[in-house]
């Protein structure tokens, strides 16, 4: 009888303490001290991210992916800036035009806004899209402008010429910059850079995360599926830091895990199924 009450006794322990552990991790989340001027998730707790906008038989980083996210009330969508060969700013994800055009190639900072605006991205994903061009950093902003956050991947541009741009339409608060953490290192005076904006460094592995925000002044972080786990997470709010993760299958499995690790935001190519997913938890 003994060891039954000692048995029930460390039964009930544990059990109080994953209660706590869990009361504990809602509790960082809760309270975090995020800026005012931070926006706000549409869909409860969790910000949806549109990878390159909301791309399923659509262009992906096109005009027409970005209002289809908007449409679905994503958060944020994900673009990809690159400097062309005459200075200009465009949304494409690789380095190349290979994959976006059939039978054409040539590097992005090789050709021209002219010659990158010829290019007809659409027509290898339905003859609905023929004609879709590759948009522009300004019209890309001039489309989000009050309707939805940009998660801007910095992959070859200036941030000072595409911090103007989005001054010149009130939207620097609206975005949040996507870099790894070696770039602090490359980059002087790099909280003067984004005073204005949410740069979004990401760390690495967790062990990381609390070297990386004592270095720059932000309220959010990156990772991927292969970093993230329950540690990231606590790690990044215990320093008052959101946690947007770019997720790896798209599952719900993996949507589930996710969100038990009470992760603040998911990057995602599915945000129609995501968006549902959420709304039956």
């Amino acid at each position: 009888m003994n060891y039954l009450r000692l048995n029930l006794f460390f039964i009930f322990l544990l059990a109080g303490v994953s209660i706590l552990h869990a009361q504990e991790i809602n509790s960082a989340k809760q309270k975090l001290d995020i800026p005012s001027d931070f926006r706000k998730a549409k869909n409860g707790d969790i910000y949806i991210i549109a990878h390159r906008g909301a791309h399923n038989g659509i262009p992906e980083n096109s005009l027409a992916a970005y209002q289809k996210a908007i449409d679905l009330g994503c958060d944020f969508v994900e673009i990809d800036i690159r400097t062309t060969k005459d200075g200009e700013f465009v949304s494409v994800h690789n380095s190349t035009i290979d994959a976006y055009v059939e039978g054409q190639t040539g590097k992005v900072k090789e050709m021209t806004l002219q010659e990158l605006r010829a290019l007809d991205i659409g027509s290898r994903i339905g003859k609905e899209w023929k004609g879709t061009q590759i948009p522009t950093f300004e019209e890309i902003v001039e489309l989000c402008k009050g309707k939805i956050g940009i998660y801007l991947d910095l992959k070859d541009a200036p941030v000072s010429e595409l911090m103007a741009i989005l001054k010149k339409y009130d939207m620097e608060k609206d975005v949040v910059w996507y870099f790894p953490a070696s770039y602090i290192q490359r980059v002087d005076d790099i909280n003067d850079l984004f005073a204005n904006s949410f740069p979004m460094p990401d760390p690495g592995p967790a062990q990381n995360i609390t070297k990386v925000l004592s270095a720059i002044n932000t309220c959010v972080i990156a990772s991927d599926m292969g970093k993230l786990n329950e540690q990231f997470v606590e790690t990044a709010h215990q320093n008052n830091a959101l946690v947007f993760v770019d997720e790896k299958s798209g599952t719900e499995a993996e949507w589930t895990q996710i969100l038990e690790w009470k992760t603040d935001g998911i990057q995602t190519d599915h945000p129609e199924k995501l968006i549902e997913f959420l709304k039956n938890k």
